[in-house]
């Protein structure tokens, strides 16, 4: 009878199983990734707190405005400017790009070059607009370190 079913209801199983694989994922995905994701309520008590802020997007939206003492290296340059960024791998490292997209792709790469404490924000610099938080235009502190 259950053979049956499942045969005749073979899409809703398949889907069943995705949106499953999804939630667990969405719950989990951070832990297993090795960085965090964040909210701008979250963002806020990093960057209060000191963390070293990255900025991953290229350096025309970079100029368009971005956090304050903000960090550009573009997500695709990262791997071959790790020695510019802070040298204590454990120290925290916010994580922002324009959605989040980028920035998850470079929170994976600092995971995997040792740091421990990488935080992504969620919703990108996007998310810090719409929380009506600050936008500067200012210059990169690439040679900046912490």
């Amino acid at each position: 009878m259950f053979n049956e079913f499942f045969q005749e209801q073979w899409p809703l199983f398949l889907a069943v199983a995705m949106i499953i694989m999804m939630l667990a994922y969405s719950y989990f995905g951070d832990k297993l990734s090795g960085y965090k994701s964040v909210n701008t309520a979250e963002a806020i008590r990093l960057y209060n707190d000191e963390a070293y802020v990255l900025d991953v997007r290229s350096a025309n939206e970079f100029k368009e405005g971005a956090i304050a003492n903000a960090t550009n290296i573009s997500v695709s340059e990262l791997n071959g400017k790790l020695g510019q960024l802070p040298k204590d791998k454990d120290a925290p490292v916010l994580v922002y790009c324009l959605s989040g997209a980028r920035s998850a792709r470079a929170a994976g790469q600092l995971v995997k070059a040792g740091y421990t404490q990488v935080f992504n924000l969620s919703g990108g610099i996007n998310a810090w607009k719409n929380a009506g938080l600050p936008v500067g235009t200012n210059k990169s502190k690439k040679n900046r370190k912490k």
